[in-house]
């Protein structure tokens, strides 16, 4: 099984950008823990500060088949494209929505998601773990 795993917009930033609130790993980091808990299952890694770039990625997986998991960033209260482009791979292997941060202890208007009705599930708040999580949960069912 191919999984892709997509970081929005400022994931790049990963280890300088609010360390107080999105830890001290760098985005190498949370990629190198994925791979090692991936054992022999291959995984796409993608991230982008574009929203059309982070589309084309979940077009690429509705075609093939792929799950995904993405950490959406901000893309996640702002993005109904994305949304709809993810509603596609909803219907077929799926997705999980990872945040780094507990975003509903956070500012209001991170609390909403676009892109969580859809999902298979939603992790937030457990740092690069949730990436591991929602890995485990592609790779028992």
């Amino acid at each position: 099984m191919t999984i892709l795993v997509l970081n929005g917009p400022n994931l790049n930033r990963l280890g300088k950008r609010q360390p107080e609130i999105y830890g001290s790993e760098t985005l190498q980091d949370v990629e190198t823990r994925i791979r090692a808990a991936a054992g022999e299952e291959e995984i796409v890694f993608f991230q982008s500060n574009h929203e059309g770039e982070l589309i084309e990625q979940v077009h690429r997986a509705a075609d093939e088949r792929w799950p995904v998991i993405i950490n959406p960033g901000g893309f996640t209260h702002t993005s109904v494209a994305l949304r709809d482009a993810l509603a596609e791979v909803a219907d077929g292997a799926g997705f999980v929505e990872v945040h780094l941060s507990n975003v509903h202890a956070r500012e209001a208007f991170r609390q909403h998601s676009y892109l969580s009705p859809i999902a298979r599930g939603v992790i937030a708040g457990l740092g690069s773990y949730g990436y591991v999580a929602a890995l485990g949960y592609f790779l028992a069912h």
